[in-house]
């Protein structure tokens, strides 16, 4: 689908072919992580319209995959590698003996996760339905070692093109809408720190000593922030 309008960059194909082909050699399969304050982080991406052949694609969809599980986290846009183009990978999985803990407590998930199986955004974009919100702590791959809170839409109506072409609508809700916002964002030069409460921001040993409790009403109070 992506070939029949546009002709393949050869010179950006040939580029990511070799940073695949060093990144299976000498990395185990894992491509290195851009850090905030790289350019390309900060740049309005284009929109993906096949500058890439199908194989140095899929390719590349598999080097993300391994390389955002072995962050580990849940989401790696283009970007975040050094590409400016507009797609990303998601996959979140959660623990359903965990949830079922909860439950026999009595204990509601505050930040309603659930399943989010591996899935390729291309082009992607999302509205708020509703006017709903959460604020929970928060992390990125290109912000490492700390994390701050960060309010976002509760429901969103989230779009997108698969890596076959095909084209999605659907509406999210709670931590898997919290993920295709921030994975998003990153793709028009965003960063989850940009609207994040700054006073909560924290090195991610000291969210789990002092911070561990997924609503921050207690860091709120203590940090000095206020909790919208």
């Amino acid at each position: 689908m992506f070939q029949r309008n546009t002709q393949v960059d050869k010179e950006l194909d040939q580029a990511v072919r070799a940073m695949i082909k060093e990144a299976k050699q000498e990395y185990d399969g894992v491509l290195p992580i851009m850090q905030a304050g790289e350019p390309v982080l900060r740049a309005q991406s284009a929109d993906y319209v096949g500058q890439l052949a199908p194989k140095t694609f899929a390719s590349l969809i598999e080097v993300m995959r391994t390389t955002m599980l072995d962050a580990p986290g849940v989401g790696l846009a283009a970007p975040q590698i050094g590409l400016g183009l507009r797609f990303a990978v998601l996959e979140d999985h959660v623990s359903e003996q965990e949830l079922a803990d909860m439950r026999e407590q009595g204990i509601e998930d505050p930040r309603e996760s659930a399943e989010l199986p591996f899935r390729v955004i291309i082009n992607p974009s999302y509205a708020p339905i509703g006017q709903e919100t959460r604020s929970f702590y928060e992390g990125c791959l290109s912000v490492e070692g700390y994390q701050a809170v960060r309010k976002r839409w509760l429901d969103i109506d989230a779009e997108w093109t698969d890596e076959h072409g095909k084209q999605h609508r659907e509406h999210m809700h709670g931590w898997p809408a919290r993920i295709f916002q921030h994975e998003t964002d990153h793709l028009h030069g965003e960063l989850y720190i940009d609207q994040a409460q700054l006073r909560s921001l924290s090195a991610d040993e000291l969210l789990g000593e002092y911070w561990y409790n997924p609503v921050p009403t207690e860091a709120a109070r203590e940090l000095g922030f206020t909790l919208d």
